[in-house]
């Protein structure tokens, strides 16, 4: 079922929390909502599922308008954060729940409920905890089943907050490509919120990024990340250097090959993997020095320290793979040379 929302604005008090919000998801994408905290979406997930109601706008659902439907009439599941399952009951019982509540006319039959729940149950492969209370589960296994609750009713949207924001790492990441062959196999439109950029670009088939109410870009992970509209998306997107050449100056700059444009207040964002660094033959040359680096496994992330700058936020960050890090045999105070491949210029 496609998802289109038109003009949608939301004000808390004097706080504008979602401001002429527009946006098309067709049928059976993955869409993922990215921002910071408060930047809308939330309100804008809620908005679509009928739990919280726009000030102006509307929400259609495969082209019906379903503004003022209720939540219950718009046929749509929804994962929490803190999944929400019910305590008392089991595993299976939490996932039959919203079957078993259905109207007469709609409701399947007991044995035809059971044999859902264990269908559900293997899908997400914990069949086998089906007698088991929710307090008996793991983080990650809790969010499975509230997500095996929520497709029980077999929603045409799937919406899902913050779904892994209450797990430790690992178990995010290996939820996070769980998710997407779910996904696939099952191909239901799915909106997820997060403001874990990592996670939006691996799940996700397109990303949505808002900031202070508004979509500043909405793309495939790599066009957001290779070809950001405006310096929000370029820095919330990834890692990047940012380089005010009103207040740096450019002499080295250029020396790292960086053709800058004859515009005045124009500012470069430069990836860390887009920074290519040598040691340097000729010491009174160079322009910059290795000063520390991280080890993040298959990477090394290498600070670096304009020669003579005494500001401790002056710092330039590159990154390059461990075995070319070793290679080069670098060491902290080493003076380097850059080339930089790469800018998105912004004003």
């Amino acid at each position: 079922m496609s998802i289109s929302v038109s003009h949608i604005s939301k004000n808390f008090g004097a706080f504008t929390a979602l401001d002429d919000i527009n946006l098309d998801i067709p049928e059976g994408e993955l869409v993922a909502l990215l921002g910071p905290s408060g930047c809308g979406k939330t309100t804008l997930l809620r908005i679509i599922a009928g739990l919280e109601q726009a000030d102006q706008g509307d929400v259609f659902l495969k082209g019906d308008k379903v503004t003022d439907k209720p939540v219950k009439n718009r046929h749509i599941g929804f994962v929490f954060q803190h999944y929400a399952l019910f305590r008392h009951m089991t595993v299976l019982d939490n996932v039959a729940f919203g079957l078993r509540v259905k109207p007469r006319k709609e409701r399947p039959s007991e044995a035809g409920i059971v044999k859902k729940v264990h269908a559900l149950l293997e899908l997400v492969q914990l069949d086998w905890l089906n007698d088991r209370f929710p307090d008996q589960l793991s983080g990650g296994q809790r969010q499975r089943i509230a997500l095996a609750r929520a497709l029980a009713v077999e929603p045409s949207v799937l919406l899902l907050d913050e779904p892994f924001g209450a797990l430790d790492a690992s178990v995010r990441k290996d939820l996070r490509f769980w998710l997407r062959n779910l996904h696939h196999e099952l191909n239901v439109t799915s909106v997820f919120v997060t403001h874990d950029q990592e996670e939006a670009m691996e799940v996700a088939n397109r990303v949505v990024v808002l900031n202070n109410g508004r979509i500043e870009q909405q793309g495939s992970p790599s066009d957001i990340y290779d070809h950001p509209a405006n310096a929000f998306v370029s820095q919330f997107i990834g890692q990047t250097n940012v380089f005010d050449l009103d207040e740096q100056g450019t002499d080295w700059l250029e020396a790292a090959g960086l053709l800058t444009p004859h515009q005045e207040g124009k500012i470069a964002h430069v990836r860390p993997h887009d920074i290519v660094i040598q040691k340097s033959t000729a010491d009174n040359d160079a322009f910059v020095t290795l000063k520390n680096w991280q080890h993040l496994g298959s990477l090394i992330r290498i600070e670096l320290i304009k020669n003579g700058s005494s500001d401790s936020n002056a710092a330039v960050y590159a990154e390059m793979p461990n075995d070319q890090f070793k290679r080069l045999q670098l060491s902290k105070g080493d003076k380097v040379e850059l080339r930089i491949r790469h800018a998105h210029w912004f004003h």
